[in-house]
């Protein structure tokens, strides 16, 4: 395996200059960097819960942080059962806070 060439006026052990992308998640707009999930940028502004649920509307957001509790589930651009946690962020996505309602009991005959 040959090794790459190392650019000599950069520093490897710097980290590359980020690519900054935005996402809108009820009607407000954050800042994260291309690749962060978007759980990630949520927690970085403060925005704690995304989703609610159905029983008592309680707030929810990242819980396990591997997607393995869909706690975190947004839609994005229209797609439901997202993990925020998994979803990496590309730039310009409509995140949507998820509430899905119980159905109601059906009557017994």
């Amino acid at each position: 395996m040959t090794p790459r060439p190392v650019d000599p006026a950069r520093d490897p052990a710097e980290p590359a200059l980020a690519t900054t992308v935005t996402i809108e998640f009820e009607g407000r707009r954050y800042e994260g960097v291309r690749g962060q999930t978007v759980a990630g940028i949520l927690l970085s502004h403060d925005v704690l819960d995304w989703r609610t649920t159905s029983v008592s509307g309680a707030g929810r957001g990242l819980f396990c942080g591997i997607g393995v509790c869909f706690d975190c589930v947004v839609s994005v651009d229209g797609v439901r059962d997202v993990r925020a946690c998994q979803r990496r962020a590309r730039g310009g996505e409509l995140v949507e806070r998820q509430h899905d309602r119980l159905p109601e009991p059906r009557e017994e005959r």
